[in-house]
């Protein structure tokens, strides 16, 4: 590997003789790789511990970037499905002119769903106590019986629950007969039914709501739109408004549509409800899907890049650790070298290719494994894995350099370690 080489004194400088008399001591990419395998597999078990530090980072590196562009996919193909079909009318009416009375017309729904792209429309309200909060005590029995619950009661037209898109864990939902019969039905999500002790509808239990009986006809487990209904006792606008009277302030209107229609939907909805006074109502339509992927996306890269890097700075200080107990352990063989010629720099590149070999070893496996967690993550979830290349490509490079940097010391300080020292201890 050494060729030409000639000893110098301990303190004489790597270019002390001229080149015309010695020449230059070579060492060989291919020498200076097989010397860095060699010192690894002299110490399996230490160089496969002192690797997983770079494993780690490395690994979390590339699983990070791969299930936060898996994810992103997910938000855009649920963003939509769901919210980029979602269009809210608020009733601002009192806001305009605080004479004017609601700013929903009867048949709101209609008007609404004559619109193109309008699947569902309905009004909904959270129901207000006129004297007492008593008014509204919902419990699973008579009066005298068990405690009012502290649960809120909103009314909602058939059409505005088919906007939701509830899924069933029992019964039905109610529809337009019951609206039009003005029926004390009601529907209950599923975590209410447990507060009041429901388990089963065949028996056709009922809730009391102020003392008065509404029969449980569906138990809701899940909603895909406004999941604050979830929390709510949900009964047909009519009954509502013939029991507690019209909303005074705060209805709003759910519209399901056709993809790609929701912007134009909400452009028209209030001319189509009020065309006399279209300032009475609100519409919001969806916010726009490429700023919520960047923000989303930017929050999950910002969180876990810091946890890779903080493995990354561990696995680095794991090397420079390992690295530089090798070089207290191998003195005599550094003196050995340098007595026979070897240069500081010969040194220097021997520990550096070593140090630079664990972390390439350990980004190629960290790149491995994680990748392999995020295949695994999106064959549980059902989700397509998207990994870009150039993550693929980075990432053992990263590996490579932490590898080198976490090495310059200890090198240096085997470069520093003189022959006849060395020899003597």
């Amino acid at each position: 590997m050494l060729s030409r080489l000639r000893r110098a004194p301990d303190d004489a400088p790597d270019d002390a003789f001229p080149q015309a008399d010695i020449g230059r001591s070579l060492f060989a990419p291919r020498d200076l790789l097989a010397e860095a395998l060699a010192g690894m597999l002299q110490r399996p078990a230490r160089s496969a511990l002192t690797m997983l530090g770079t494993v780690l980072g490395v690994g979390a590196f590339v699983a990070v970037l791969g299930l936060t562009a898996t994810a992103s996919s997910q938000i855009d193909d649920r963003f939509n499905v769901l919210s980029a079909t979602e269009v809210t009318v608020e009733d601002v009416a009192h806001e305009q002119d605080k004479f004017a009375g609601e700013g929903f017309p009867d048949d709101a729904t209609d008007r609404v769903e004559r619109l193109n792209g309008v699947r569902h429309a309905g009004v909904l309200w959270m129901v207000k106590p006129r004297r007492s909060a008593a008014e509204l005590a919902v419990t699973a029995a008579p009066v005298g019986g068990a405690g009012g619950e502290a649960l809120s009661v909103v009314a909602a037209a058939p059409a505005a629950l088919r906007a939701a898109e509830p899924r069933l864990s029992q019964g039905r939902l109610y529809d337009d007969f019951h609206a039009g019969a003005r029926q004390r039905v009601t529907v209950i999500s599923s975590g209410i039914a447990a507060r009041l002790g429901i388990t089963t509808l065949e028996t056709e239990p009922a809730i009391f709501i102020g003392g008065q009986p509404f029969t449980v006809i569906g138990i809701v487990e899940d909603v895909q739109r406004q999941p604050d209904v979830l929390l709510s006792v949900l009964v047909p606008q009519t009954t509502a408004v013939e029991m507690w009277g019209r909303p005074a302030e705060g209805a709003r209107m759910l519209i399901a549509t056709d993809l790609g229609a929701a912007r134009q939907v909400a452009a028209e909805a209030p001319t189509a409800l009020r065309p006399d006074h279209p300032e009475y109502l609100k519409a919001v339509p969806p916010p726009d899907p490429k700023s919520l992927r960047t923000s989303v996306t930017s929050d999950l890269e910002q969180l876990f890049l810091l946890l890779a890097g903080v493995c990354l700075v561990i696995g680095a200080v794991g090397i420079a650790n390992t690295t530089l107990v090798a070089v207290l352990e191998r003195t005599g063989e550094i003196g050995l070298r340098r007595a026979l010629g070897a240069q500081k720099r010969h040194v220097t590149a021997q520990f550096l290719a070593e140090s630079g070999t664990l972390g390439a070893f350990g980004g190629l496996i960290g790149t491995s494994l994680g990748t392999l967690a995020v295949l695994v993550v999106a064959l549980v979830r059902d989700w397509t894995p998207v990994m870009h290349p150039v993550t693929l490509a980075t990432a053992p490079l990263i590996g490579l350099a932490t590898g080198v940097v976490a090495g310059i010391y200890p090198a240096r300080r085997a470069a520093s370690v003189q022959p006849a020292d060395a020899l003597r201890g």
